[in-house]
């Protein structure tokens, strides 16, 4: 007897040793747009990169024992357009999945029509690169906070899909360039860095060089004639009062008083207006450079707090 609850023990701990493996998911529906959704309009979905699936599909993804969080490859087979997205809710009618309107114009797909769903395992984003399809996306006064909040309805970004991001009521399209370190990433629970490519049609503006001005007036001018005694005022003799025969070369205009802010203009007459100018060459070194940098650069954490 004691053997053979030892060969029990054995045989229970053994079988814990080696758990279920994951079985794929690869089903065939007939696909949507959300807007055909029976009942209230589902905004949620719209704005957002996930799918609603029928309860079958909760069963069956149950029994496979799939990894979570749950995320899936939808492939149209007519134009072998493929995209990524998860699941918001199984409540969906049987053999039908409903589909955000810009995923399914990623894929070519009309209503009705045949897409097929694998389960997937993506890494994790550490980086993506957007460019707005339009220049007015410029106009957003902080558009990393506006993608940040956008791309909370999202679980899964592909390279190549173009997503649409609602604020204020307009609807704005940005292309996913770029994303590390696939060309699918899963963008759950992450620190992801993102970068702005300039939007299609945007144009540098032109920098009109002006050409360097000089004074309209002398500041000396504005000065008022010295009153009193001024040292070293006067010209130099000789004593046999012959002239110098560089004198001629020497006559030195008489210098022009200091300029000193402060003391008003004695000679003001009403009614005219004097405008000191002065042009300074920019610094190239200091010049900001001509290539588009909004945004460029910045990152944001997808963990939900």
């Amino acid at each position: 007897m004691p053997r053979r609850r030892g060969s029990r023990r054995q045989f229970q701990f053994g079988f814990n040793m080696f758990p279920e493996i994951p079985r794929p998911f690869n089903m065939i529906y007939k696909c949507h747009s959300v807007a055909m959704f029976p009942g209230n309009e589902r905004q949620d979905v719209e704005r957002g990169g996930k799918i609603i699936m029928p309860p079958s599909a909760l069963e069956q993804l149950t029994r496979l024992n799939i990894n979570y969080p749950m995320l899936f490859k939808l492939t149209n087979k007519k134009t072998n357009r493929v995209t990524h997205c998860g699941v918001l809710e199984f409540v969906a009618d049987e053999g039908k999945v409903y589909l955000p309107l810009w995923m399914m114009q990623n894929m070519v797909l009309e209503e009705g029509d045949v897409v097929q769903m694998e389960s997937v395992s993506l890494p994790v984003g550490t980086f993506s690169k957007f460019q707005p399809l339009s220049p007015d996306f410029l106009d957003i006064t902080n558009p990393k906070a506006v993608l940040e909040n956008c791309l909370r309805s999202f679980a899964c970004l592909t390279t190549g899909d173009v997503i649409a991001v609602k604020y204020n009521q307009k609807i704005y399209e940005l292309c996913v360039l770029e994303t590390k370190p696939g060309n699918a990433i899963s963008i759950i629970e992450c620190d992801m860095n993102v970068e702005f490519a300039p939007p299609v049609g945007y144009k540098e503006p032109v920098k009109h060089k002006k050409e360097d001005e000089e004074m309209a007036v002398d500041p000396a001018d504005l000065m008022p004639e010295p009153v009193g005694f001024v040292a070293f005022r006067g010209a130099g003799n000789r004593l046999d009062g012959k002239k110098r025969k560089d004198s001629a070369s020497s006559d030195v205009l008489p210098s022009k008083p200091v300029y000193v802010r402060g003391i008003p203009d004695y000679d003001y007459q009403i009614g005219t207006l004097r405008f000191i100018r002065r042009s300074t060459k920019p610094d190239k070194e200091n010049e900001p450079s001509s290539q588009f940098r909004a945004f460029s650069g910045t990152g944001f954490s997808m963990k939900q707090n």
